[in-house]
């Protein structure tokens, strides 16, 4: 992961893990500005062509690879939809962002982050959202895509796509680095939503290197099977 505006040493340049199975979040958003269930900033409506990079805060972004989860990217602008036509992707600006804690052991740390559909229509999901973690210092991290497959859904409103956030478990005692902030880029879009940090802090010493256990990585984000309508 790449640290900026960093003051002293953090995390190091990561590199890819499998990610955790996904699990459905409760929803509480709270982002930048204090406005519930709403994106950073607006974002242009929903039509079939849509999609390409999107410009996130951290390093530079992609389609369906690549390091460097700033930009958000996926495979496809939208998805055909069995009723006819093509689906438009999932904005940010619909999108109700939240993150829960699902850490198990203290080895290696999860925070799953859900993208419940609220825009009233169904929309398309697909690829790796775009992640940076601001700590409590002022600095940002980006988070690396941990190269599993992506596949493209179709969220009907009120249901849920999610991924996780794996990183290593701060166990060494210390205050470790405490992320305050997620800013998360649905896939393939621009805009940006911001929710609190729910976990621990992450090790100050290099988590890359050998033998330290779980690395710094997002995984694409994904239908959830039993996701709830409403």
């Amino acid at each position: 992961m790449n640290i900026k505006r960093a003051t002293k040493p953090l995390l190091a340049t990561v590199t890819l893990i499998g990610a955790l199975s996904l699990t459905a979040c409760n929803i509480d958003i709270k982002e930048s500005g204090g406005a519930s269930g709403s994106s950073a900033s607006n974002a242009p409506a929903d039509n079939g062509n849509s999609g390409g990079n999107g410009n996130g805060s951290g390093s530079n972004g992609g389609g369906g690879n690549g390091t460097g989860s700033g930009g958000s990217g996926g495979s496809n602008g939208g998805k055909s939809h069995a009723g006819g036509g093509k689906v438009g992707i999932c904005r940010t600006a619909n999108l109700t962002v939240t993150a829960s804690d699902n850490t198990t052991d203290k080895e290696t740390g999860v925070v799953t982050v859900g993208l419940k559909n609220k825009g009233g229509s169904d929309c398309s999901i697909s690829g790796y959202a775009g992640v940076d973690l601001k700590t409590g210092d002022g600095d940002t991290i980006s988070v690396d895509r941990n190269g599993d497959k992506v596949h493209s859904e179709i969220l009907k409103n009120g249901e849920s796509a999610a991924f996780n956030i794996t990183f290593p478990y701060n166990n060494t005692g210390g205050s470790g680095v405490r992320i305050a902030k997620i800013m998360v880029t649905a896939p393939n879009d621009t805009s940006q939503a911001i929710v609190s940090w729910p976990a621990g802090s992450l090790p100050v010493d290099n988590p890359d290197a050998p033998n330290k256990g779980a690395k710094l990585t997002i995984s694409p984000a994904n239908k959830v099977s039993d996701s709830p309508r409403g």
